[in-house]
């Protein structure tokens, strides 16, 4: 595929989440400005899109908006994903009994991605888009993910995780990974500090389940200091909300929701 093709692509998603962002009808010339796209092109993808049918024009106001078939395209992935709504409940749990970001995790290749996050309430705080992608080796949900891995797999993807992260000061030894793998495999949960970003903590755990056949977390995040005060607390949140949606089958096995 030609580097152009590529390019508008990424430009017509990056159009649309830009509505996403500010939920308000917008002119060419603004979406141009906020993008920094040139407006010849911006003027082309925005013309496409209304002919798709994805975006609605209004030629007096000269403004553009979404169409219901934008939200078409996803309605369906929160069931496929989540299948009966508990873990959606077990994650609106968290969030009320903690006010912290709470998000639903899983692996995606060398990555975790955040699939479902509901924002902190508190005033200090750290934002995390969904569908966020993170080299593993860059927090403690991804070192949860990372110990459901046997050890020569964990080297492996260490590595390549390793190429996928930009600075070198970032990559990790694989021999340091390890050591704090067994850790989280022992202690049952992942908790840290200041990874992956400056004054923030983290705490999750494993949910009983698996998201397109890969293991899945749940896990709180916020300002280092409230997490480290609260860590048990949030904890026992934690672990209570990934029983709470443990598979109910006769044997007892984790269940896989999928598309």
């Amino acid at each position: 595929m030609q580097n152009s093709q590529v390019k508008s692509a990424t430009r017509a998603i990056e159009i649309l989440e830009y509505f996403k962002l500010f939920r308000q009808p917008r002119a060419m010339s603004e979406i141009a400005l906020a993008l920094g796209y040139p407006q010849s092109s911006t003027t082309v993808l925005l013309k496409t899109l209304v002919t798709l049918g994805y975006l609605n024009f209004d030629r007096k106001e000269r403004l553009y908006f979404p169409t219901p078939k934008v939200t078409a395209l996803g309605d369906w992935v929160p069931r496929a994903l989540f299948g009966t709504g508990r873990v959606l409940e077990a994650l609106r749990d968290v969030h009320a009994a903690t006010g912290e970001t709470a998000s639903i995790n899983t692996r995606n290749d060398v990555y975790l991605q955040y699939v479902k996050i509901i924002q902190s309430v508190h005033a200090l705080r750290f934002h995390v888009d969904e569908g966020t992608l993170r080299p593993l080796t860059q927090s403690a949900v991804g070192w949860l993910l990372l110990s459901t891995m046997s050890d020569d797999k964990i080297d492996n993807t260490v590595r390549r995780a390793n190429i996928a992260t930009p600075r070198a000061a970032d990559r990790v030894k694989v021999s340091d990974m390890m050591e704090r793998v067994r850790e989280i495999r022992q202690q049952g949960y992942a908790w840290t500090e200041n990874v992956p970003f400056l004054g923030g903590g983290t705490v999750c755990v494993l949910l009983p389940i698996t998201i397109q056949n890969q293991p899945a977390t749940i896990g709180v995040g916020g300002a280092a200091e409230r997490v480290r005060q609260n860590r048990e607390r949030y904890l026992a949140i934690l672990q209570r909300a990934a029983r709470s949606v443990a598979p109910t089958d006769p044997f007892d096995q984790p269940i896989d929701i999928e598309f």
